[in-house]
């Protein structure tokens, strides 16, 4: 999963200058831990001010993440892009994003800590507390699930090709949050056991959840940088990508 990393002259010309300049830098903190996040103000926010919370994939906080959250404000929600690793621990290269996804995963506690700390943030901006989402990429997606296993105060989580495994130990509770995965039907990253346990622990959590399935899409079907080899596991799949994020939209609809 070695994706070779947008240049900014690349960014520019596909998120545009002002698009990129629509993000606001927060600094935030985890006790002594620096966070540095990004938030994407609608100009003009829909009645009820929602917002919506977007976890980055394993390398931390990148283009995927930061769009996702432009084009979430123009169409007037609150968007804050989450910093989970901290500022001074962004992996430089797969290995190291591996050992740092893989102590979150290991340790959800701490995990569900970041993700609640940065909805504070998105709270402080302007979104309405009782409006409120996550959406995740990747690991990202694993820590949507997250949210919704340890109740946080969100309407709904989405999950974009994430690892849905629980971590061996972790209590399975009632889960008030609605939930959506957008899945790739071909993933080699999410054994087809981790679905079958996945859904049985939705059902023994009377979840109201939903699982789609795209076709001919690997694992990082949203990401425009993954290439389009299905073969190395990590793809960008255009269809999949415009189907799962208008599936999000209409859970929006549905949840606010």
């Amino acid at each position: 999963m070695n994706w070779k990393k947008p240049t900014t002259a690349l960014i520019l010309i596909v998120t545009g200058i002002t698009a990129q300049a629509q993000l606001k830098t927060i600094d935030y903190s985890d006790g002594k831990q620096p966070l540095q996040g990004f938030l994407a103000s609608p100009k003009k926010a829909k009645a009820n001010k929602p917002g919506v919370l977007v976890l980055p994939a394993w390398m931390g906080i990148d283009a995927n993440a930061k769009e996702s959250a432009q084009d979430l404000e123009k169409l007037g929600y609150y968007a804050f892009v989450a910093d989970i690793y901290g500022v001074g621990n962004k992996p430089e290269n797969t290995k190291q994003a591996g050992e740092r996804a893989g102590y979150y995963k290991k340790n959800p506690i701490e995990y569900q800590k970041r993700i609640r700390l940065a909805l504070d943030e998105l709270i402080k901006q302007g979104a309405n507390p009782k409006e409120l989402a996550v959406i995740g990429y990747c690991f990202g997606g694993t820590g949507a699930i997250e949210a919704a296993r340890a109740n946080l105060p969100v309407k709904g989580v989405v999950s974009f090709h994430g690892g849905l495994a629980k971590e061996p130990g972790e209590k399975t509770n009632l889960i008030q949050p609605k939930v959506l995965v957008l899945h790739g039907a071909d993933d080699p990253y999410v054994p087809e056991n981790d679905i079958k346990n996945f859904q049985q622990e939705m059902r023994d959590a009377k979840a109201d959840w939903q699982m789609v399935y795209y076709a001919n899409s690997v694992h990082g079907f949203t990401h425009k940088d993954a290439g389009t080899d299905n073969s190395k596991g990590v793809a960008y799949n255009e269809k999949a990508a415009k189907r799962s994020w208008k599936a999000m939209l209409d859970f929006f609809d549905e949840i606010f």
